[in-house]
């Protein structure tokens, strides 16, 4: 199990950017495949991104592809979430999620590991 938080998240007009970060605790991070989801008021949580253990696969929404990159940072236990010309569509809290596999998934449900999630906010 790792424990996640996560951090950067704001207020920001449209057409700007975020880089959200999410530290976990515990040496298995590196055995975790790493996701970002988010949640708009009144919506179900959805999938954002996500990337493979070693950080040689990832996969986007299309509502965010070619805007949003997912990296991480092994050394630094910390995956991240650039985010560049946001929208106000984007708007939600963002969480991010691990599971203990080399392989990524889109689906919530197989994700063990949750953080307390980031608000991100953009005004039109």
């Amino acid at each position: 199990q790792v424990q996640l938080v996560e951090s950067g998240g704001g207020l920001v007009q449209a057409g700007g950017s975020l880089r959200l970060s999410c530290a976990a605790s515990g040496r298995t991070f590196s055995t975790y495949a790493m996701g970002w989801f988010r949640q708009a008021p009144g919506k179900e949580r959805e999938f954002v991104a996500a990337i493979s253990r070693t950080g040689g696969s990832t996969d986007y929404a299309d509502s965010v592809k070619g805007r949003f990159t997912i990296s991480r940072d092994s050394a630094k236990n910390t995956v991240y979430l650039q985010m560049n010309s946001l929208k106000p569509e984007d708007t939600a809290v963002y969480y991010c999620a691990g599971r203990q596999s080399s392989t990524y998934a889109i689906g919530s449900f197989w994700y063990d590991d949750w953080g307390q999630g980031t608000q991100v906010t953009v005004s039109s």
